[in-house]
């Protein structure tokens, strides 16, 4: 193998790897913007486009204030720590 050979070969590896990496990236930034054009639909029940378990549903978030137990039992009312908060505190 000659130099001219070597460098023939060596152009066209690198003309190979830089059109099938620009090929990549245009297609994914391609593929970016159509799926984020999508995000621009209307929001609702009947949309198409479903985006959070809130939009199925159609109801906001609840939030709950601090002072609401939350679930079946309040771990920081139990009988055992109000007990023993009592005997601390006289």
């Amino acid at each position: 193998m000659t130099l001219s050979e070597i460098w023939s070969l060596v152009k066209a590896v690198l003309t190979g790897l830089g059109a099938s990496t620009v090929f990549v990236i245009v297609v994914f930034a391609a593929f970016c913007v159509l799926v984020g054009l999508t995000k621009h639909r209307k929001i609702g029940k009947a949309s198409l486009v479903v985006r959070s378990l809130d939009d199925r549903l159609g109801s906001s978030a609840r939030y709950l204030s601090p002072d609401v137990p939350r679930g079946p039992a309040n771990q920081l009312k139990t009988p055992e720590l109000l007990e023993q908060s009592g005997r601390h505190g006289s």
